[in-house]
């Protein structure tokens, strides 16, 4: 099963609303995967098969080991549901 890590800053708020909105998208595309959020200091210890986050915070991870994916816009459903298209069709 894959594992989907959403990052923010302080691993609080804003990533656990993406992860609730990635776990909507993962359900209407029929696709199964471990999603849990936290924080950027922490991320960089866990591993998983995608990381997301805002593409300012996410970059500091990239690198070249993890596939990493910057949002433009965190609360924007159609991007997301791009991105994991992308990773996970």
């Amino acid at each position: 099963m894959k594992k989907i890590l959403v990052v923010c800053g302080n691993g609080l708020g804003s990533s656990f609303i993406v992860e609730m909105n990635v776990k909507t998208i993962l359900n209407e595309l029929g696709v199964q995967a471990e999603v849990s959020h936290t924080d950027l200091t922490t991320s960089k210890s866990e591993q998983a098969d995608l990381y997301l986050g805002s593409k300012d915070l996410v970059e500091s991870l990239d690198d070249g080991t993890r596939t990493v994916e910057g949002l433009t816009n965190i609360l924007d459903t159609n991007e997301l549901k791009r991105v994991l298209e992308k990773h996970l069709k």
